[in-house]
């Protein structure tokens, strides 16, 4: 793992060249995350088997270029390896925010450590009442930002979010599906693989997001039922039309690969279906790529 030096960062896109990241090595306690049904998972974890696939999808992401950095801390909380979710990366700097997850309310201020001992600059923090994931965000374009208000970003903190980004900002609500034991946010429904093309579930968007892709001229690959189930929607683009995803999505697969993209795949049972997160939750993006002037 490369880890030397400042990053650079900010970059507010979902597909241009990914840069910089910081990501968290499944530890003791996400192997002992089962033990605790508020954590969600569904079978104990074998966490060599975790920690084998989390080491494949970080041999991915450094094969296609992007520069890792490690979060070496240690807490009771299994989820921080989604390090997606605690803090967001804007062109203005570090903007902590507040899980609606009970436990994963002691990530934002660790990752907020790191990013300020790095250089990135605090722009503002999500306080209470006010809740706010990562996994509930989106740039749609770097003028153009979207938040899914869910069971876990409640509508104060969607707002308290869209008044510390400095663009376009639209709020959907996520639908309540089978509750907070299978919890939707907004990269569980799309992902962008290039500023024209989304992977995205149908049958629980949020149709104000939808009318919104339609109005871009953003075109859509759906996702069919049982490879939702199996992280399909959820797709990290490291440039556009490069892309990674989870094992086990072969129809989704071919789509994209028809529609010109290059898919890399990583195993993620362990680290994917059991903690159910994909392969944008484990990075933070810290800096992309994001050309000057006008979106195309």
């Amino acid at each position: 793992m490369t880890d030397a030096g400042a990053p650079v960062w900010g970059g507010q896109s979902m597909t241009a060249p990914l840069r910089e990241v910081l990501i968290h090595r499944p530890d003791a306690a996400f192997g002992a995350a089962f033990d605790n049904p508020a954590h969600g998972f569904y079978h104990p974890v074998d966490l060599l088997t975790a920690q084998r696939e989390h080491d494949a999808y970080l041999d991915l992401l450094l094969r296609l270029g992007v520069h890792v950095h490690a979060l070496e801390a240690e807490t009771d909380d299994p989820d921080l390896v989604y390090t997606y979710d605690p803090l967001l990366v804007t062109d203005a700097g570090s903007i902590a925010l507040r899980p609606g997850k009970p436990n994963r309310r002691v990530e934002p201020p660790l990752v907020e450590a790191w990013t300020t001992s790095h250089g990135i600059p605090i722009h503002g923090r999500i306080e209470p009442p006010g809740t706010v994931e990562g996994g509930d965000t989106l740039w749609l374009r770097p003028d153009l930002f979207c938040i899914g208000r869910s069971l876990r970003t409640n509508d104060a903190g969607a707002h308290q979010l869209a008044s510390l980004i400095d663009v376009d900002v639209r709020i959907f609500d996520l639908p309540y599906w089978h509750g907070p034991a299978e919890l939707v946010h907004t990269t569980s429904l799309i992902s962008l693989v290039t500023d024209q093309l989304a992977v995205v579930y149908p049958p629980l968007f949020p149709a104000g997001l939808w009318e919104l892709l339609a109005e871009l001229a953003i075109a859509t690959i759906a996702v069919p039922d049982d490879e939702y189930a199996t992280l399909g929607c959820n797709v990290l683009t490291v440039r556009p039309g490069v892309l990674v995803m989870a094992e086990g999505n072969p129809q989704t697969r071919r789509a994209l690969e028809s529609a010109g993209c290059e898919v890399h795949t990583y195993p993620a049972t362990e680290i994917g279906l059991n903690g159910s997160g994909g392969p944008t939750c484990m990075p933070l993006s810290l800096s992309r790529d994001v050309p000057t002037g006008p979106a195309s």
